[in-house]
């Protein structure tokens, strides 16, 4: 039980890092693209 509570606990940082990791690849890669064809991001 106490096994299992722990990794329900642990996972949740794992999973707000991979959706964070992914929001931010992609406003980078849309920052970049933008930058290269002079526009604004907005």
């Amino acid at each position: 039980m106490t096994a299992a509570l722990s990794v329900y606990v642990l996972m949740w940082p794992v999973i707000v890092a991979v959706i964070l990791f992914v929001i931010s690849r992609g406003f980078f890669r849309e920052w970049a693209d933008a930058r290269r064809n002079g526009r604004d991001m907005i």
